[in-house]
């Protein structure tokens, strides 16, 4: 296992326990407890977690994993999720992405898509995540219209007032969502507040929002909310999502596909 694998895998584990020791990691992972205490050494260097006596702890109580550590996290299902929002949108569309692993995918998803190989353009894309921007930026027959803001590290997406002035001038057909949570009662959420103001101005900047959210971020709650389930016109998400979650979501007026 490379050390990028095993911080992904040890970062993963730290945010679902909340703790983790040495001898219990290296039993997980299969490697020598001299590699664990060597990888939490460099990871709390990086203030990613806080070592502790024989082990580790989250970093803070408001911890976040990064984006570039969530990536390997229920890929197969944000990839299908990509691939049926990529299909809601319409060749010559204005869209907007917010940042996120989903939505990166959805961007993946749309930059091969056979219909939009030209236009002029075949697909205005705005967004406020600088990795998404400089996936899409190599395709020439995208319009890429990307937000100003100060880049949040965590998720590479840009915030604060700087964004406002651009969205505020713009209109879109379709926002679509990355989100932390999304419930029928709290709405759409993300954990930190200035992330979740943008992507709140962009679904009033949409004719329509998707949420593109795995089965895991359902029902729950998050700190930010970024809009009320009733802005949201489609939930996407995987099959393994409640039927008794779906009904609560189509009864509240929301399209619900499930991949």
């Amino acid at each position: 296992m490379s050390r990028d694998a095993r911080w992904k895998a040890l970062l993963e584990l730290l945010v679902e326990r909340g703790r983790l020791d040495v001898e219990e990691a290296a039993a997980e992972l299969l490697v020598s407890a001299a590699t664990i205490r060597r990888d939490f050494d460099q990871l709390a260097e990086q203030q990613m977690l806080v070592r502790t006596r024989g082990g580790a702890v989250v970093h803070g109580v408001s911890y976040e994993l990064p984006l570039r550590y969530k990536t390997a996290r229920r890929a197969s299902e944000k990839q299908r999720i990509a691939r049926a929002v990529a299909d809601l949108v319409a060749p010559g569309e204005a869209v907007g992405l917010t940042g996120g692993t989903t939505t990166t995918e959805v961007a993946r998803a749309l930059a091969v898509r056979g219909d939009l190989a030209s236009g002029s353009p075949a697909l205005t894309v705005v967004t406020n995540a600088l990795n998404i921007a400089n996936e899409l930026a190599v395709r020439p027959q995208f319009k890429i219209v990307v937000t100003g803001g100060v880049a949040r590290p965590q998720s590479y997406e840009l915030i604060g007032p700087l964004a406002d002035g651009v969205l505020g001038q713009i209109t879109i057909d379709v926002a679509v969502l990355g989100v932390v949570a999304f419930d029928v009662t709290h709405g759409a959420a993300a954990n930190d507040e200035a992330e979740a103001a943008i992507n709140r101005l962009l679904c009033e900047r949409a004719e329509r929002v998707v949420v593109a959210a795995d089965s895991s971020k359902l029902g729950g709650r998050a700190f930010a909310r970024i809009c009320s389930a009733e802005s949201v016109d489609t939930l996407v998400t995987d099959a393994a999502a409640g039927k008794e979650t779906v009904r609560r979501f189509e009864e509240a007026g929301i399209r619900v596909v499930t991949v």
